[in-house]
C-alpha cells in the first residue's frame, strides 16, 4: 500500500512538474504582441533600407525562409546566400504591413502570426513563428506567399504549367 502511494505522489509530482507553465496575464500578452510588432516592423524596415545586419540579426541561427517560388525553401545560411547581392546594391525588397495579427502560447515563450502585405509583387500574404530566446524574440520561421484573387486562379495555373512540370521532375 505505502508503495502504491509513493507510485501515486511520483506520478502526480511528474504531471505537476509538466504541466508548469505559468500563463502570461493579458497585460503581458499586450506587452509581448507589441515588441513582437515592433520587431516584424523593423525586420521589414531593415530590407527597404538595405540594412543587412539589421535584418538577418532578428532571425534565429536555425531559422528557415520560404519564398514565392517553389525552389525557396532555405535555412538562414541560404536566405544569405540568395539575399545579399540585393542588400549589397543599397536596396532588397520593401514589404508594408497593411494588417497582422499576432497569437502567443499560455506561456508567451513563442508566438505565431500572419499579415497582408503590400510589396512589389503586390498584395503578398506573411505568416511565421518567433521564439523567445533570452529576452529578445528571433524569427524561426517565415513564409511569404503571393496573394492571387481567386477569380484569377486558373490563369495562373496556366501560367505556371510549364514551370511546374520542369520543376515537379525533380520529385
Amino acid at each position: 500500500m505505502i508503495q502504491k502511494g509513493i507510485s501515486i505522489f511520483a506520478l502526480m509530482f511528474i504531471l505537476v512538474g509538466c504541466n508548469s507553465d505559468k500563463e502570461i496575464s493579458i497585460s503581458e500578452s499586450s506587452v509581448i504582441k507589441n515588441n513582437v510588432n515592433t520587431l516584424l516592423n523593423d525586420w521589414h524596415l531593415a530590407a527597404s533600407e538595405a540594412n543587412f545586419e539589421n535584418y538577418f540579426s532578428k532571425m534565429d541561427s536555425i531559422s528557415v525562409f520560404i519564398g514565392t517560388d517553389a525552389t525557396e525553401n532555405w535555412n538562414k545560411e541560404q536566405f544569405i546566400n540568395y539575399s545579399k547581392p540585393y542588400f549589397d546594391k543599397g536596396k532588397a525588397w520593401s514589404f508594408n504591413t497593411l494588417e497582422r495579427n499576432i497569437y502567443l502560447n499560455n506561456s508567451g515563450t513563442f508566438v505565431w502570426f500572419d499579415e497582408l502585405l503590400n510589396t512589389q509583387m503586390g498584395t503578398c500574404r506573411g505568416s511565421g513563428v518567433l521564439e523567445k530566446k533570452g529576452n529578445s524574440w528571433k524569427i524561426k520561421h517565415y513564409v511569404l506567399s503571393i496573394a492571387i484573387p481567386n477569380e484569377d486562379v486558373n490563369a495562373v495555373i496556366e501560367a505556371k504549367k510549364k514551370n511546374d512540370a520542369i520543376f515537379l521532375k525533380n520529385f
